[in-house]
């Protein structure tokens, strides 16, 4: 996930804060049509205590952007009788986390650790969910193929070398598929290597570059700024790094400009470097890998969409693996994190259950696993599936459309991070989707893909990652910033839609939790028509300085916004009655 920067510490913030509570309070409707004047008027920076939480404030009290879920739990005291359990198909998760351990669903029909399969649903000892990407000796995927390198592999025969005249009409579809395919590999590939080759460079070159530092820095205890003053004085080029690495320059100019693109990296160690250079290597030679087969581990046939393989273990930490319980963990505790033990974050709700379900690893996750985890989620009783993870193409994406209409059959809402690309979904595909690209309806009505915004109300209020869509992203949450539980046992913020998509699984099973009658439809669209809508033009991301109404960059044209939301599904409910 991409980090940015947001609002520093200012000096206003009580001021407008207080004009942000006039305002409430002399009559601003519920803020759900913002304008810009309004906006403009009552803009404020964070305080570093404020960003930790900036996501659940209110616009009109708190005079930031947030979800206003704050607002709700200060004006209602009422307690809901109903446990939602949202699933999270995801990574692992870190289950003995001190925000989540009391907050991750239990399978009351299964006897932990029998080896029998307890209550017939076909997983053995799946006591809290099931790991998809595991296999019964507790090895796990880390590395796995991104899906265009797959869909190289398993279309190559059919394709390779062959021209547009050469291909049938029915195989027109996989054979444009193949050549985007195909095209982006390509580009991956040569970066890669590329950096691969930095990163080896960068490892070999650290310890001469700090040994010739210590004549200007002998405590070795230099900044970045000291390294730029420095630089300035003495290179004698302007060659960049690249063409330095190539010449092999060794001038003192070239020595300081390399500590100093290694600080802009965040690679001030040697330690650092080899990680990159390991994580690069790894991605190299196993993600774009065209010979490389991850699915050999579990030992399953990726390609026949059956139950039989993973294991219940959603926590495994081995020696030779590396830990990959971050994401989904970051994901859990926005939804879900203990709102009563005075500690990190709060959830949504304490009467929510996650249910994990680990498909991800670093890699595309395959069609099979996404598929399998709707089904299992559904069957086993989650009301909400949380989806933070996307990819450009799918080979099998009839199965997961076919797992989207069971789960509507069954009233499940199904939620999705729209991507970290920056680009447009409508025109560039990107998967798990209610859209087969090719046709201009829905195939359900329980899908809600979702953008990221920041807590800036200016022309940047949109991430410049989040991908965007006026058909096929939905609404927007906050993505950026955002603290949350982490692997470990330890909170950190991280940004992406990622973190913008639990924002709606939770408020979805907040609304569940008190109004259980409404329908997996009517849930979506009281969340898509209670939004903020704000009337700014904001830089359109991807592109440099291109602006348009944030209306336009999705279906909806809104914000979350949970208090709007629940009243809302209040009114809904009683009209159902």
């Amino acid at each position: 996930m991409k980090k940015k920067q947001i609002a520093s510490e200012g000096t206003l913030v009580k001021v407008y804060l207080f004009l942000g509570l006039l305002l409430f309070l002399i009559g601003c409707k519920s803020k759900q049509n913002l304008s810009a004047s309004t906006i403009n008027s009552i803009r404020t920076e964070l305080t570093s205590s404020e960003l930790k939480n900036w996501y659940q404030k209110d616009y009109a009290l708190d005079g930031v952007p947030g979800i206003s879920l704050d607002k709700w739990y200060n004006q209602n005291k009422k307690n809901p009788k109903n446990t939602i359990i949202v699933a999270v198909i995801d990574t692992q998760i870190d289950k003995n986390h001190e925000d989540l351990k009391d907050k991750i669903w239990f399978n009351t029909k299964e006897i932990p650790d029998n080896g029998i399969d307890d209550d017939h649903n076909g997983y053995v000892d799946d006591v809290n969910g099931w790991n998809f990407t595991s296999n019964k000796n507790g090895d796990y995927i880390v590395w796995g193929n991104f899906e265009y390198v797959r869909l190289i592999r398993e279309w190559g025969n059919l394709f390779k070398n062959k021209t547009l005249d050469q291909i049938k009409s029915d195989d027109l579809p996989k054979y444009r598929e193949y050549l985007r395919a195909l095209k982006i590999y390509e580009g991956e590939k040569s970066d890669y290597q590329n950096w691969l080759q930095a990163s080896k460079y960068s490892v070999n070159m650290f310890p001469i570059v700090k040994d010739s530092l210590k004549h200007y820095f002998p405590n070795e205890d230099y900044s970045y700024k000291q390294l730029d003053s420095l630089y300035k004085i003495h290179k004698i080029n302007d060659k960049t790094f690249r063409q330095r690495r190539v010449d092999d320059d060794r001038d003192i100019g070239a020595m300081i400009g390399f500590m100093k693109t290694r600080f802009e990296y965040g690679e001030e160690t040697l330690e650092k470097m080899k990680e990159t250079e390991r994580e690069v290597d790894s991605v190299t030679n196993k993600n774009l890998n065209l010979d490389y087969n991850e699915r050999l581990l579990i030992g399953d046939n990726p390609n026949v969409l059956e139950k039989g393989y993973g294991s219940g273990r959603i926590s495994i930490l081995k020696n030779g693996f590396k830990n990959i319980q971050g994401h989904s963990t970051k994901i859990s505790g926005i939804i879900a994190a203990n709102r009563d033990n005075h500690k990190g974050v709060k959830g949504f709700s304490q009467n929510i259950k996650i249910m994990p379900l680990a498909i991800s690893f670093s890699g595309d996750e395959h069609d099979k696993d996404i598929a399998m985890a709707i089904y299992y989620a559904v069957d086993n009783g989650a009301k909400v599936i949380n989806m933070s993870f996307g990819k450009e193409f799918s080979i099998h994406q009839n199965w997961v459309s076919d797992a989207f209409k069971y789960a509507e059959k069954r009233n499940v809402l199904l939620v999705h991070s729209s991507g970290n690309n920056s680009f447009d979904t409508d025109k560039n595909p990107y998967y798990p989707s209610d859209s087969n690209f090719e046709e201009t309806s829905e195939i359900c009505n329980n899908f809600i893909n979702v953008g990221s915004i920041s807590s800036r109300l200016d022309s940047t209020f949109v991430s410049s990652f989040s991908n965007y869509g006026k058909v096929n992203v939905d609404l927007f949450a906050p993505g950026e910033e955002i603290y949350t539980t982490a692997k470990n046992n330890a909170y950190e913020s991280d940004s992406g839609t990622s973190l913008a998509a639990p924002m709606v699984s939770g408020t979805a099973a907040l609304i569940w939790s008190y109004y259980p009658k409404l329908t997996a439809a009517e849930v979506k669209q009281i969340i898509l028509d209670s939004g903020t809508a704000y009337d700014i033009e904001v830089i359109v991301p991807g592109t440099e300085d291109k602006k348009v109404p944030f209306s336009e960059l999705s279906k909806s044209g809104k914000v979350l916004n949970v208090y709007n939301a629940m009243k809302l599904a209040e009114k809904v409910s009683k009209k159902k009655k």
